[in-house]
């Protein structure tokens, strides 16, 4: 049997680290995947010459060009206005927004599309971005209007991260400014994760979806996640980013499945 699964995400790129071989996984197997963007990450860091493009119109483009190699069947954007960092965030972008009118937006777009699995982020936004917050309210919101059965918060394993850094300071010396004790709060403790979804199958799709984003390989005072990951050797590039860890809240302590669509009893779901 086949379901329609939707990925909300708050920016063009936000797939690509977080979900994409989840996403390509599922298209491979024969699902309908649709990827919702609640803005066009007009106010993402880029180099100059992507800002006197236009940076909205190319990260729009970008991310169509990404869910084509992930075989989505459809992109949507909701049209909100990127936050960015600042605070208060600015009127007309989407952590402003009425989360009951965002809501029913996305709700009118699980409800026709029959979505049995929607994507969040986890309560923290991840690693505290106030669109990534947002997306946590307006998708449960959402959800339990359209009576989408399924709801699963794209996260990352806080211990592995921890692990990972520790081991690169030991390697490498850390950038200036590098905040490590921002990541013992950042996305979700290994116990919460319910979901360790194997991807590295699809790593090739992952890596090319982030090779769409070209806007997002520079731009600020560091070196940029997605061009850092990019620069991994094939064989590295598959063992780190070969499993996509998601949240199910309700299921009992120390549940472990290995695929999105675990609830409705597909094989080889448990481990």
């Amino acid at each position: 049997m086949t379901h329609t699964c939707v990925f909300f995400h708050a920016h063009p790129d936000d797939e690509a680290l977080l979900t994409a071989g989840t996403m390509a996984r599922l298209a491979t197997e024969g699902h309908r995947v649709v990827l919702v963007l609640a803005t066009a990450g007009e106010g993402g860091l880029a180099a100059p010459e992507h800002l006197a493009r236009g940076l909205g119109g190319l990260r729009r483009a970008e991310a169509r060009a990404s869910a084509r190699l992930l075989g989505c069947a459809r992109v949507v954007f909701l049209g909100y206005g990127d936050s960015g960092h600042g605070s208060p965030p600015p009127e007309g972008s989407f952590a402003a927004a009425d989360a009951d009118e965002a809501a029913g937006r996305l709700a009118d777009l699980l409800a026709g599309e029959r979505a049995a699995v929607l994507t969040v982020y986890d309560p923290a936004g991840g690693y505290g971005h106030p669109d990534h917050v947002q997306v946590h309210r307006v998708g449960y919101r959402a959800a339990r209007l359209a009576g989408t059965p399924v709801v699963l918060e794209a996260t990352v394993d806080r211990d592995l991260l921890l692990r990972g850094i520790r081991w690169a300071s030991w390697i490498h010396r850390l950038p200036p400014g590098f905040d490590r004790d921002a990541f013992h709060r950042a996305y979700a403790p290994r116990a919460q994760i319910t979901h360790r979804v194997r991807v590295g199958q699809h790593w090739a799709a992952k890596r090319a979806s982030m090779a769409a984003h070209v806007s997002q390989a520079g731009g600020g005072d560091s070196v940029r996640t997605l061009a850092a990951l990019r620069r991994l050797p094939a064989p590295v590039f598959r063992q780190v980013l070969g499993t996509e860890w998601y949240i199910q809240r309700g299921l009992p302590p120390g549940t472990r499945l290995h695929h999105p669509l675990a609830a409705f009893n597909d094989g080889g779901n448990r481990a």
